[in-house]
């Protein structure tokens, strides 16, 4: 017989909100008819009650077209009644809602969206300089739900209620446009031990809005590092 108090332990709840977590790893939506959802193509891993899930013709012609910039999400459309379960290889998750605001999402950690919103690819301004990162991200706007990824357990700082934060561009998930942001240039710690070439660059954010920093940076930049001879 199967003991019952693990299975509680692990049991679906009934749903609170349009969108939230099931344990750290995994988002759960609350599907009804008509409100349609974009997720990450494969990203569905359960369902409860009537969920079809599809290509979305219309989201792969935008997206095809905005891979010259790099930045292209495979996108699916899903829509039904019931409640919807979506993963990304056990990638940390968190979901945010949008008040009429604007966020900027680094295009790897799009997990799904509410498909009334505006999303695209968007020119990041002033980023070209900053290593690890490129002039486009992806970007969704309006009043409704998003989910985004992270490398581990990410932290989500209020700026208006904990003032200016500077970022690590390549531990960056995805921050709210209406901020103010500049650049600082410093040294890197490999630098004291002879790697990489010393120079690091952080973005600083503050205002009203938030900012979504993920524990790992881009392990390229690791993997180029220790190339380098000392």
């Amino acid at each position: 017989m199967m003991d019952q108090h693990m299975v509680s332990g692990h049991a679906p709840t009934p749903p609170t909100a349009r969108m939230e977590n099931h344990g750290p790893t995994m988002a759960k939506i609350a599907m009804r008819t008509g409100a349609e959802l974009l997720a990450r193509t494969g990203s569905m891993v359960a369902y409860e009650g009537f969920i079809q899930y599809e290509s979305n013709p219309a989201a792969l012609r935008r997206v095809a077209s905005q891979w010259l910039s790099g930045e292209s999400v495979p996108l699916m459309r899903c829509h039904g009644d019931g409640i919807l379960y979506l993963a990304d290889y056990g990638a940390n998750v968190v979901c945010v809602p949008l008040n009429d605001e604007n966020l900027s999402v680094n295009a790897t950690n799009v997990l799904a969206f509410d498909a009334h919103l505006t999303w695209g690819v968007q020119r990041v301004k002033g980023m070209a300089k900053f290593a690890g990162q490129g002039l486009f991200n992806f970007g969704i706007s309006g009043t409704g739900w998003v989910a985004v990824t992270s490398r581990g357990v990410p932290v989500v700082i209020d700026c208006a209620r904990d003032g200016e934060i500077f970022v690590d561009p390549d531990a960056l998930v995805a921050w709210s446009t209406g901020l103010e942001m500049k650049g600082r240039r410093s040294f890197k710690a490999s630098s004291l031990i002879g790697r990489g070439s010393g120079e690091a660059y952080q973005l600083g954010f503050s205002g009203e809005g938030f900012v979504v920093v993920q524990p790992s940076e881009d392990s390229t930049e690791r993997l180029t590092e220790q190339q380098q001879p000392s």
